[in-house]
């Protein structure tokens, strides 16, 4: 199919972008398109108009301090894939774009824009979550700061209205004496996946573990974190039940079926990715801990 026909905007700034989003009614940003172009053309979305902001100034920018990692809403995925200074603040950034469909969409889509789309199926989501992230919002009444917990309300649904362009997300840095890992399964390399787990484990100076996160993608409708702590608090970190937590993960999740996977397929790999990527965020967090 093709898409329904559109009205295309091409502002050079951030104030026309809006004028633009508060004149045309039913009009849509468009930045990488990777997520958005396919539903043109299968027309579940049909906006009155697209407005193109590649050519706004200052949106393509990677910058990793101590605090975190900011990233400009037109910052490829694989731009950030390659940043070291932003993998190493923020590991799980790499981690999981690496993930992200196949090269040739990496090229193309945007980090910001694959969490304005609000896909639980999509890694970014969950790292935003995962991390505590938020988002920058400008409308025409200025710019506001959106954390994650107030962003998705629903799939491919945020809580952003009317006028707004999403022009950066930020992630905290990761925490000292924690290490992380990302995997997922799916039925083929690049496409959705049917399950995904990022992790975050914490450990105390005498390297037992102190907290224990983790996040899941396709399995929610929005996305959420999962404190799994208690399965393992206070467990050296060589010893440590990560079963215990994949099992306790199981029994948080609440997954729905479809054509690709079962909910109780998607259960059972919560709580198999569960305990994988536990034991490598805590052979890591060891690492950074020391002896």
């Amino acid at each position: 199919m093709k898409p329904a026909p559109f009205r295309y905007a091409d502002p050079r700034s951030l104030a026309e972008a809006l004028e633009v989003l508060a004149t045309e009614e039913g009009a849509k940003v468009l930045a990488g398109g990777q997520s958005l172009l396919p539903l043109l053309s299968m027309r579940l979305a049909a906006p009155a108009t697209l407005v193109d902001i590649n050519r706004v100034p200052g949106l393509d920018r990677i910058e990793a301090t101590g605090d975190g990692v900011r990233v400009g809403a037109l910052v490829r995925h694989v731009r950030l894939l390659e940043d070291v200074v932003a993998a190493r603040v923020q590991p799980l950034l790499a981690r999981a774009t690496a993930n992200v469909a196949h090269p040739a969409i990496r090229n193309r889509g945007t980090t910001v824009g694959s969490i304005a789309h609000a896909d639980p199926s999509g890694e970014m989501t969950s790292v935003l979550a995962l991390t505590g992230g938020s988002v920058e919002v400008a409308t025409p009444a200025g710019v506001a700061t959106v954390g994650w917990e107030d962003l998705f309300v629903g799939p491919l649904e945020t809580s952003l209205h009317g006028p707004a362009v999403v022009t950066a997300a930020s992630f905290p840095a990761l925490p000292d004496r924690s290490g992380t890992a990302f995997a997922e399964i799916a039925r083929r390399k690049g496409d959705y996946a049917v399950c995904g787990a990022g992790v975050v484990v914490t450990l105390d100076a005498d390297r037992r573990v102190e907290r224990v996160r983790a996040a899941y993608v396709s399995v929610g409708l929005v996305p959420a974190v999962h404190d799994l702590t208690d399965a393992v608090a206070g467990q050296p970190v060589e010893k440590a039940d990560w079963a215990a937590a994949g099992a306790l993960a199981r029994t948080l999740v609440d997954p729905d079926g479809d054509l690709h996977a079962s909910a109780d397929y998607r259960r059972l790999l919560v709580g198999v990715l569960t305990e994988r990527t536990l034991a490598r965020a805590a052979a890591e967090a060891a690492e950074r801990t020391g002896a």
